[in-house]
């Protein structure tokens, strides 16, 4: 099952896109689309949305899990982040991918076994499920993947009975 993991926001959208059997996960793709703070909003969230929808032609995914906001430190910030889940959720529905949405609280807890863990202990856990020795610099890239990744935990039944 391919699974598109997708970390919002206005600058910088991660992405991953995963292959899990029931039991191994195989890292297919990742990147980031990046966008330009001198072009409107409008612009931007035009770009997110084509990059998204080239992602979903190119890759095919079977469903996608998505970061939910619901809570945020930077008012300043909020908005934009919502605006581009906005265009992120009408691609995927465009391609009829169903999606599922985790808090970061939510991802943390699922790979960790803690939801206020730090940075490292997420990426260090994203390492060992992937089974990789080395991930991208963008931080957006590696939560995208722990997005996905706690997706295939969160219904592991679902895996289950699919592998059997």
């Amino acid at each position: 099952m391919k699974i598109l993991g997708i970390d919002p926001g206005m600058a910088i959208v991660g992405y991953s896109v995963l292959d899990f059997d029931g039991a191994d996960f195989a890292l297919l793709h990742s990147g980031s689309i990046k966008t330009d703070a001198s072009l409107s909003d409008s612009k931007r969230l035009l770009e997110i949305f084509n990059d998204m929808c080239t992602i979903i032609e190119r890759y095919k995914p079977d469903i996608a899990s998505v970061e939910k906001l619901f809570f945020f430190k930077n008012q300043k910030t909020i908005i934009p982040v919502a605006e581009a889940r906005g265009v992120i959720m009408t691609a995927l529905e465009k391609y009829s991918v169903p999606s599922f949405e985790y808090t970061p609280m939510e991802v943390k807890q699922t790979l960790t076994g803690y939801g206020r863990a730090e940075k490292k202990e997420v990426e260090q856990m994203v390492k060992l499920t992937l089974n990789v020795q080395t991930l991208p610099k963008l931080d957006d890239t590696i939560d995208s993947m722990a997005i996905a990744i706690c997706h295939t935990r969160q219904h592991k039944e679902i895996y289950e009975q699919a592998v059997n």
